[in-house]
């Protein structure tokens, strides 16, 4: 049997003297989470296991087809577990209304791959190197030798493809595409997940998009893309915060564009800030570090308090500063070349 990592057998082991399970992810659920959280519920609930699947928000619509029995429901307090399990998050203020309802537990184990995460499980397995919690959670389930069914397969193909943004970012590595083919092999349905994750949109999410490219805004020489989404856009658009998932990859295909921003109002009056960065030199994470947030280098979030024209003046300014350092540093390497050819 092919090796995998030691942490992953330990898992395996943990979760197979279990009984009752309960797996949790983050709120805002996006592909990753909600393909990597169904396939271990799959798994242990094709196994015996009783299993309880919960998030704080609704399954997007887009990604509904891989819960057809509706797993994925909202948490409830009172329940105890031998073991929960937290999919694809990086702190436990990331859980929600989740946090307080799985302290009766016997073990808490922590599976993602955001460098920025707190490890806050008994049993932490953190790997920023995988594109996706769903190539840990490939990992598992082979450690674990449990059948990886076609439904299970579908969950992950989807988790791996969202999160690497159709194998485009550069955290896809050789082993990724290796993943995603044995998916295949065990029946992933490419066409079907194309179809619903990317080539069906609700009339909703066009309204929002019509605002998008109505209303984005340019700075810093066109090398910075902003849009405000706030609650009047979502309400005339009859759109929920699902409908948001994935709109800042248009501002982020803009040719001259290197880092691209959406503010979001929440229904908390708070501010969501989203982060999208094409440049290596450019790690959108770090800015999101200074808001309190995390996330990956091209691709990061954070939430901030404040009135909405200070919060934009802050992480623009965070994303100038930042654009500015990876130009000097471009320009010191171009000089060093130059100097020493």
């Amino acid at each position: 049997m092919k090796s995998f990592p030691q942490i992953a057998y330990r898992i395996a082991s943990t979760l197979k003297e279990s009984q009752s399970i309960c797996i949790v992810s983050h709120v805002r659920p996006d592909g990753d989470c909600i393909g990597s959280q169904l396939a271990i519920a799959l798994a242990l609930s094709n196994n015996g296991k009783q299993i309880v699947c919960w998030n704080e928000d609704p399954v997007p619509s887009k990604y509904k087809f891989l819960d057809p029995k509706n797993l994925i429901t909202q948490p409830q307090k009172g329940m105890q577990f031998d073991a929960v399990v937290t999919i694809d998050v990086g702190a436990p203020d990331r859980l929600g209304s989740a946090a307080e309802c799985i302290n009766e537990r016997r073990v808490l184990i922590n599976i993602d791959h955001h460098q920025t995460n707190t490890r806050f499980g008994d049993i932490n397995w953190v790997d920023p190197r995988a594109a996706a919690t769903g190539e840990l959670v490939f990992k598992l389930l082979k450690a674990g030798r449990w059948p990886i069914t076609e439904p299970i397969a579908n969950c992950l193909f989807t988790a791996i493809s969202t999160d690497t943004g159709s194998f485009r970012y550069p955290s896809t590595k050789p082993s990724t595409y290796h993943i995603a083919g044995e998916l295949l092999a065990h029946g992933a349905k490419l066409a079907l997940i194309c179809e619903e994750v990317y080539q069906s949109y609700p009339l909703s999410r066009v309204k929002l998009l019509r605002h998008l490219y109505t209303h984005f805004k340019l700075t810093y020489n066109n090398q910075i893309a902003y849009l405000w989404l706030r609650q009047s856009h979502f309400r005339r658009a009859g759109a929920d915060r699902a409908d948001a998932e994935g709109l800042i990859d248009h501002l982020s295909a803009i040719d001259p564009v290197v880092v691209a921003c959406i503010f979001e109002e929440t229904d908390d009056g708070a501010i969501h800030i989203s982060l999208r960065s094409k440049s290596e030199k450019v790690s959108v994470n770090q800015i999101a570090e200074q808001f309190g947030g995390g996330g990956h280098p091209a691709a990061a979030g954070a939430t901030a308090n404040g009135s909405p024209l200070s919060v934009q003046r802050k992480v623009l300014l965070a994303i100038k500063n930042a654009l500015k350092k990876a130009n000097l540093e471009a320009q010191n390497e171009f000089n060093r070349r130059c100097f020493t050819g």
